[in-house]
């Protein structure tokens, strides 16, 4: 068989074996390390591309995002996002458990944390600029 293989004309065993290899070798990555390298073995840099896009959608979309919001800040099509919203409710549960582990291990910042500024918690604000807090100052010594 030469060019594209199409999944739905391999034997049922072929699909077992190609598939069963590929988890198998994923599984086995370690490191985030071994991961990227793998994967940019693996992959083009548009396939990454593409891949971490889907992942972006979906995380957005378990967080609430309209299609709208991400249509615009990810520059993707409304057919992507219906099919990640698909895989993410009809799909096997991969996408909410990693994403769910991803969100655990590494805490969302806030952007300004990000980019390297302290929270501008209320605290933050008073202290750093006084005169524009007086009365809420003044209010609260009370």
């Amino acid at each position: 068989m030469s060019g594209k293989v199409r999944y739905n004309l391999l034997s049922e065993q072929e699909r077992k074996k190609y598939l069963g290899d590929f988890y198998s070798m994923v599984s086995i990555l370690k490191t985030r390390d071994e991961v990227k390298n793998f994967f940019k073995d693996l992959l083009t840099l548009s396939e990454i591309v593409m891949i971490s896009r889907r992942i972006q959608i979906a995380r957005l979309l378990l967080d609430g995002q309209t299609y709208e919001t991400i249509k615009k800040k990810l520059k993707v099509g409304t057919a992507t996002i219906c099919q990640v919203e698909k895989w993410l409710n009809n799909g096997f549960g991969g996408y909410r458990k990693t994403i769910a582990d991803y969100k655990k291990k590494y805490p969302a910042k806030s952007d300004f944390e990000k980019f390297g500024y302290p929270e501008l918690t209320k605290e933050w604000t008073r202290k750093k600029y006084p005169l524009q807090h007086l009365l809420i100052n003044f209010l609260d010594k009370k």
